[in-house]
């Protein structure tokens, strides 16, 4: 199916591992969504990764959400979703087992726009393995208490998923 969205604003959120890049890839190209990976915008490009300023990150979001009519933006920090909630008018929280994040994220293919190799890729896979099995006890803003508390707050239309099955009820 193929077509538009017109003044869409799609947030998706949820564990590494989930499927989140996928989804809205698919929903961008299906209703001619512009797609905000928050990755690229979370993290400075430098090695070990570290998280760049949430203002700095902010500003980015808002020149981004302020260009585009309809968009889909899609992490896991509910730091930056959180603020940019209030213009989104759908919510999709893919809240996945951690066994099934630990599954997609080993198959995970090379993703060139966060790693300089697939080795590099690899070399962080133990440390992204061990953060998705933590996803229920933390408490940080990429944890599942978080986004447990930005979808109880949110006021548009909101789904969660729990598991890859349930993809089909995505139906805006």
């Amino acid at each position: 199916m193929s077509g538009t969205m017109s003044g869409f604003k799609i947030l998706i959120t949820g564990n590494s591992g989930t499927g989140k890049t996928t989804l809205a890839r698919k929903l961008a190209e299906s209703y001619s969504l512009s797609h905000l990976d928050l990755d690229e915008l979370a993290w400075l490009p430098i090695e070990p990764p570290q998280r760049r300023l949430v203002a700095d990150s902010l500003v980015e979001i808002e020149a981004f959400a302020g260009q585009h009519s309809s968009w889909v933006m899609e992490g896991c920090y509910t730091d930056l979703l959180g603020a940019i909630a209030p213009k989104a008018t759908h919510l999709i929280w893919l809240n996945y087992p951690v066994d099934i994040c630990i599954k997609h994220a080993q198959y995970r293919p090379w993703e060139p726009h966060k790693y300089s190799s697939p080795a590099a890729q690899n070399k962080n896979l133990q440390m992204l393995l061990d953060w998705i099995q933590s996803y229920p006890i933390r408490r940080d803003e990429c944890s599942q208490h978080q986004h447990q508390q930005l979808f109880d707050q949110f006021i548009g239309q909101k789904i969660m998923l729990e598991h890859p099955n349930e993809l089909g009820a995505v139906i805006i």
